[in-house]
């Protein structure tokens, strides 16, 4: 009878090991959503019987899983009524040197970023970097990495300000009872920000390259009509775009028509065109030249002009290319981009070049930048979505309720308070402000709804069940086992060598789920150490989210890698100096405050 338990134990292990494994090459190399890998692996656990229904599904209820999704709502209370962005503006101003400007970019994303989802910050602030570098005349790819970066800092400063923070304390009180204090993180969180900080103001402007974002680049692809009408009794009467020749042109593309006071967008080449019908083309000047060759197109009333962005029905939007893209390594014409979202895209920018040929043959990839033309709700309907890392209009139709700002800065502020002066829990705290946005109007249901990120929290509720399985069958005791290679190696040893651990995992996958797999084995290795598992609880903590060097370890850094221009190799030469800045202050100040 033993004998089964140890072979079913030794079963057990083997399977979650292999899983693991396996989980972390997909979640690296391949293109699956990270929710669908991860909810697939904890559905391995419950029917191999590795872990209980109870056990895997455990991280579904657990306090910081439930206090993030509360935050997505409260975040969207902020956003909505432009608090964000008044706070944005009041602290941007108009400094006089590149090194004052960066100044200005990290204090209110930091500051923001403690308090509030730092994805939400990088995404409200990104548009407001970019005209305000156009107005201050610097290069917006000297701010934007540095925009990241300023709000990864500033999430690590608070319990709330990083969903890594508040699974590891979810995590810590479930396995200890233990729970953490709102600004217990600070006393290493500030210090790691300010000297961090400092390093991003003298080495950005050295380091960082003078390059031009997307929305510069992309402006000759964007300033040019051409509209013409169908003749009445002429040749293409009838006909589809396609039969017409309209979808093959060299320098142009149809993108619109107006039919009978309507606009038709992101026009399908199977839609037929009738008499006195305005086909609406983009492209470079050329294009009107080669449309006059098109016999049924005569031109309605002119020639050549800019393309008007101010239309009610219609509007240019930016978006990021997301690792959950479904066309990934498809053209855009394969993949159906403009039946599918309705939306017809004028160019791309890939690692800080805008890519020449015909728009239709060109192969996403993850992190390219897409300048599009699309209805006024594609902002709304897809800013939440995973196809996309960011989308924001580049003339916003909807301006947010400035009127509520107060009442949505009162409400956080209210949370903060109370939380921070034990009157009530984090998770009661943010529930609450969560009901107050709701019930102030600073957010509608539905939009506050959208706001919440599903695949998120399922990426890291699922994750729970993988750093169950591995305390479960002793593979954590094992690895920490195997990190103490010698006897001699003392806590702080342990303790450098579990953060570079935890930072190499997070560099390569999602700082949640690098956080959930690293937390048992740094209790194992304290256990097996005898020494208090506080230091490497924070540890795990601020190595989760130091992530610098590459741009697919944390979103925010993917976020601008289209918007700034930038290219792979940008990242380390500010992100190694930064990564190793932040692990030497880290290391140094987290056993004064957390003793061995």
């Amino acid at each position: 009878m033993a004998r089964t338990k140890s072979q079913n134990m030794d079963f057990s292990a083997g399977l979650t090991l292999i899983l693991l494994v396996t989980v972390l090459l997909l979640l690296v190399f391949s293109h699956i959503a990270a929710d669908m890998i991860l909810m697939a692996a904890m559905g391995v656990l419950i029917v191999s019987k590795v872990l209980t229904p109870t056990e895997a599904l455990a991280g579904f209820s657990n306090p910081g899983v439930i206090t993030i999704a509360a935050f997505y709502v409260i975040a969207a209370g902020l956003k909505e009524t432009g608090a964000v962005r008044w706070i944005g503006q009041l602290l941007l101003g108009s400094p006089e040197s590149e090194k004052r400007a960066l100044s200005r970019v990290i204090l209110p994303s930091a500051l923001l970023s403690a308090f509030m989802n730092n994805t939400a910050v990088v995404a409200m602030f990104i548009p407001a970097v970019q005209d305000w570098a156009r107005r201050i005349r610097i290069p917006v790819s000297k701010l934007l990495l540095p925009l990241s970066y300023a709000a990864i800092l500033g999430g690590t400063c608070t319990l709330i300000g990083t969903s890594t923070n508040l699974v590891v304390d979810g995590l810590l009180q479930a396995k200890t009872g233990v729970a953490l204090g709102m600004f217990d993180l600070a006393w290493v969180g500030v210090p790691v920000l300010l000297i961090a900080g400092g390093l991003i103001v003298l080495l950005a402007p050295l380091v960082l390259p003078d390059r031009k974002g997307v929305v510069e680049q992309l402006e000759s692809a964007r300033e040019y009509v051409v509209e013409l009408l169908v003749s009445p009794g002429g040749p293409i009467v009838g006909k589809t775009v396609a039969q017409a020749g309209l979808r093959q042109l060299t320098y142009g593309y149809l993108v619109d028509i107006k039919r009978r006071g309507q606009l038709l967008t992101a026009v399908s080449p199977d839609v037929e065109l009738e008499a006195n019908d305005v086909l609406v083309f983009i492209g470079a000047p050329e294009s009107a030249h080669e449309l006059r060759g098109v016999r049924g197109l005569v031109p309605p009333h002119g020639d050549l002009g800019k393309l008007d962005i101010a239309v009610q029905e219609r509007c240019l939007v930016e978006a990021v290319v997301g690792p959950e893209f479904f066309g990934l390594d498809q053209t855009i014409r394969e993949s159906r981009f403009r039946s599918r979202f309705r939306a017809a895209i004028l160019s791309v920018c890939r690692q800080g070049h805008r890519l020449d040929g015909k728009i239709g043959d060109i192969r996403l990839q993850m992190g390219d930048t897409l300048l599009m033309e699309a209805s006024d709700d594609f902002v709304s309907q897809y800013r939440s979505r995973r196809d996309f890392l960011l989308v924001s209009a580049l003339n916003e139709s909807t301006p947010p309720d400035f009127d509520k700002a107060p009442v949505a800065i009162g409400t956080l502020l209210l949370m903060v308070l109370a939380s921070a002066a034990g009157l009530v829990s984090i998770l009661e705290a943010s529930i609450m402000a969560a009901g107050m946005m709701l019930a102030s109007r600073c957010v509608s249901v539905s939009r506050a709804r959208r706001n919440v990120d599903l695949s998120v929290l399922i990426v890291i509720a699922s994750s729970f069940a993988l750093g169950a399985a591995m305390v479960k069958t002793g593979n954590a005791r094992l690895i920490a086992e195997g990190l103490l290679f010698s006897d001699a190696i003392t806590p702080w040893q342990a303790l450098i060598l579990m953060y570079l651990i935890t930072v190499l995992v997070t560099e390569l996958i999602t700082n949640n789920a690098a956080a959930v797999l690293m937390f048992p084995v740094a209790m194992s290795l304290a256990e097996q150490l005898g020494v208090s598992y506080m230091p490497f609880v924070i540890a795990i903590m601020f190595a989760a989210s130091a992530s610098f060097i590459t741009p697919l370890g944390y979103q925010t850094n993917l976020m601008v890698y289209g918007p700034g221009g930038y290219r792979f190799t940008d990242y380390a030469r500010l992100g190694i100096p930064l990564s190793m800045t932040a692990g030497v202050v880290s290391l140094i100040l987290i056993p004064l405050i957390w003793p061995f």
